[in-house]
């Protein structure tokens, strides 16, 4: 599969204006973010770049900024050498979970150590959102629990819930990126019980899972949330992240409207993950 990078000029840089910016293109298909000397650097596929899907995310973007971007193609790489270059370090959340790459030697010690060999696939624990429910998960009683990991990116989030005892886990990614990532990373990761499909919500029919996580963006999750709450045991639960805490309003409506119950939110840096459970 070819890609495309594009590379942001933002002028004031702000680190806010260049998370909004990334949230507005994910919903135009670009897949993965790095922040470069002071640009945004998004990834997308050749099939899914649209320059006028762009351009109008710049016309209507809703902060004053002056906000410019080339775009080339990129040829195949070695993605785990580009995160390396772009200072991926391990990372350590709640105290208990850290998260390095394969090429790190220097690791602190936690309950919970995971491999994440990204390449082009979003979730190495970095970004707030999978931080974010990347400390849910290590609250959770998952003891012989059925879980589902939607958006799965690296699949660390189901890595993690496996390791923490969850079975008959699924991760589901659009991507072939991300699922094919996700197959190396459960195995360097010695973990088991983890089926890895490509597609989307439509995959889901017919299952059922007493735990649902969907760390994707917001149009995704109000366009799916009826399929996810569909595959939710009575008494399941659903976290949701990858979004503000202002768009909760939206995300609560759509979740009642599906006979879910929004218990709590948690937030990082203005991005939110919000627990719901179907009644």
């Amino acid at each position: 599969m070819n890609y495309i990078q594009a590379t942001f000029t933002i002028e004031p840089f702000q680190d806010y204006i260049a998370d909004v910016l990334s949230e507005e293109l994910g919903e135009c298909g670009f897949e993965s973010f790095v922040v470069n000397d002071g640009k945004l650097e998004a990834y997308i596929t050749d099939k899914n770049f649209a320059e006028e899907k762009v351009n109008d995310v710049i016309t209507n973007f809703p902060f004053e900024a002056e906000i410019t971007f080339r775009f080339e193609p990129i040829p195949t790489k070695n993605w785990n050498e580009e995160w390396e270059k772009n200072f991926f370090e391990p990372i350590v959340i709640e105290n208990k979970c850290v998260i390095h790459s394969s090429f790190h030697t220097d690791v602190p010690a936690a309950e919970y150590d995971i491999i994440i060999d990204p390449k082009m696939s979003f979730g190495t624990g970095h970004h707030e959102t999978t931080s974010l429910m990347i400390a849910e998960i290590l609250k959770m009683d998952l003891t012989n629990k059925s879980v589902l990991d939607m958006g799965c990116g690296t699949s660390v989030l189901a890595i993690l819930a496996a390791m923490r005892g969850a079975v008959n886990l699924l991760a589901v990614d659009i991507d072939d990126w991300c699922t094919e990532n996700s197959l190396e990373n459960i195995a360097v990761n010695g973990v088991s019980g983890i089926e890895v499909i490509q597609g989307g919500a439509e995959v889901l029919a017919g299952r059922k899972f007493d735990i649902v996580i969907a760390n994707i963006n917001r149009n995704i999750l109000l366009n799916d949330m009826q399929k996810y709450a569909d595959c939710l045991q009575i008494g399941g639960e659903l976290y949701m992240s990858g979004f503000y805490r202002e768009d909760i309003p939206l995300i609560e409506a759509e979740a009642n409207v599906n006979g879910l119950t929004l218990e709590y939110f948690c937030e990082k840096n203005k991005w939110v993950a919000v627990k719901t459970v179907k009644k």
